[in-house]
C-alpha cells in the first residue's frame, strides 16, 4: 500500500494568495516611500533631544522620544518584514505613538510654567508626521486587503 503525502501549510492555496497580495503592497512605491520616511521618521525622534539639544534638560523626555522613536522605526520601517500584512494593518499602533509624542512633552516634563519652543516644535512635528505616515500605511494595506 502507498503512503499518501499532503504538501505542507506552505503550498495552501489561501497562504499564497496572502503571500502574493502582500508582495503587491509592499513593492507598490507609495508603500516604499511611506516606509522609507517612517524609518527616517522614527530614527529622528529616537535621536531628537540630541539634534534639538534638550537631553541635559529634559532627561525623562529623552529616554521616551528614544524608546517611542525606536519602537515607531521598528513598526514602520519593516521590522516584522516578513508580515507586512499583519503589521501594517495593526498601522494604529504606529500612529499611537505619533499621538504620543505630540503630547509627550506636557505629559513627561510635568507642571513646568514653560516648554522650550524647540522640543514643543520637534516633537509635534515629527509626531504629526507619525500619525500621517501610520494612517497611510493602514489605509495601504486596507485597500490591498479589499482587492482580494
Amino acid at each position: 500500500m502507498t503512503e499518501r503525502t499532503f504538501p505542507g501549510i506552505e503550498e495552501h492555496p489561501d497562504i499564497l494568495a496572502l503571500r502574493a497580495r502582500s508582495e503587491r503592497v509592499t513593492t507598490s512605491v507609495t508603500a516604499q516611500i511611506c516606509e522609507g520616511l517612517g524609518l527616517l521618521a522614527g530614527l529622528y525622534l529616537a535621536a531628537s533631544a540630541w539634534i534639538v539639544g534638550f537631553d541635559a534638560t529634559l532627561p525623562t523626555l529623552a529616554v521616551t522620544n528614544l524608546i517611542a522613536g525606536l519602537a515607531y522605526a521598528f513598526l514602520m520601517g519593516g521590522g516584522f518584514g516578513s508580515a507586512y500584512e499583519r503589521t501594517h494593518a495593526m498601522s494604529w499602533a504606529a500612529a499611537g505613538i505619533g499621538v504620543w509624542t505630540v503630547i509627550a512633552p506636557f505629559v513627561v516634563s510635568g507642571a513646568r510654567s514653560s516648554h522650550p519652543a524647540a522640543e514643543v516644535v520637534s516633537n509635534a512635528v515629527v509626531g504629526g508626521l507619525a500619525v500621517i505616515l501610520a494612517a497611510i500605511t493602514g489605509l495601504l494595506a486596507r485597500r490591498a486587503k479589499g482587492r482580494t
